[in-house]
């Protein structure tokens, strides 16, 4: 296996994952303080000055350092849940298949019959891709219908997220071509035009991945919610296991599911990532980018 990196994917895609790890450093920063760092305090534990500090921040998310810190901090999660929780109807729970718009992006997909997804993917030609990515390496996987798989690396090794995805679909073959998938790629990171998706599950998990897609961006649920909205309000850990086991990470967002504590709960690809993702969308719903 080698990498591959595609260009254009946001709008300075090397930068982008420079960025991500800039703020990984930043969260471990602000972790370790027992009270709020002040800017000048924070760039020095990122070796950085604070006019580059800022400006890096500000050209990022949109907003201050100072912002970004608030929106990075371990309670961010339970402010979100009381300010930006969303309901939703059991009415509007989607079915198997069908579009949906997230923010000025178009998602349309379509879900494998049970039968195809207990072929475990055999017969399917799976192209696969490694791409830069706000949140740090992406790799992503498709079929010629559309996305199946898109992960996050900065956390673990890009082996293991390589193995993890291929797993899930152990008798499909894979090829490496990621100019086969870099517009759906594309267009899932810059928010504009449209991605298509495949999702590879059972019927339950389905259902479940689909009503996370209702979750609008800067807005946060629960797993008790989504349990509900698909019409099985008891099953919320059958629901955790599958918001868990989702295989398209940030287009499918169960980084905007929290446990109705206000705790993060778990995240497949390192909860760093996660907060990354909640603070980055954070900013801007503030910003209005």
């Amino acid at each position: 296996m080698h990498k591959d990196v595609t260009e254009n994917v946001t709008d300075t895609p090397a930068e982008s994952s420079y960025h991500y790890q800039v703020m990984r450093r930043a969260i471990e920063a602000i972790d370790a303080s027992p009270e709020p760092l002040r800017l000048e305090d924070l760039a020095a534990r990122l070796n950085m000055s604070p006019a580059h500090f800022q400006r890096l921040f500000s050209a990022w998310v949109g907003v201050s350092p100072k912002r970004y810190q608030q929106y990075l901090a371990l309670d961010h999660a339970r402010r979100l849940l009381a300010e930006r929780f969303t309901t939703l109807e059991t009415a509007h729970a989607p079915g198997l298949s069908g579009p949906g718009r997230l923010h000025d992006l178009f998602v349309k997909w379509e879900a494998m019959s049970p039968g195809e997804h207990a072929r475990k993917g055999r017969g399917l030609e799976i192209s696969w891709g490694w791409f830069h990515s706000p949140f740090g390496p992406a790799l992503a996987m498709g079929t010629a219908r559309g996305l199946c798989g898109l992960a996050f690396a900065a956390e673990i090794s890009e082996s293991a997220t390589f193995d993890d995805l291929a797993g899930r679909w152990p008798e499909a073959r894979y090829t490496h071509a990621p100019q086969r998938l870099a517009p759906w790629v594309e267009a899932a990171f810059s928010r504009h035009g449209e991605a298509r998706l495949q999702l590879i599950g059972g019927p339950f998990q389905i259902r479940v991945w689909g009503a996370l897609m209702a979750i609008p961006p800067g807005r946060v649920t629960t797993y008790a919610e989504i349990a509900r909205a698909i019409g099985n309000p008891r099953a919320v850990r059958a629901v955790g296991t599958a918001v868990g086991r989702n295989p398209i990470g940030w287009l499918i967002p169960c980084h905007r599911v929290l446990r109705k504590s206000g705790a993060l709960g778990g995240y497949h690809w390192g909860l760093p990532v996660k907060r990354a993702m909640l603070a980055w969308e954070s900013a801007r719903a503030e910003t209005g980018t």
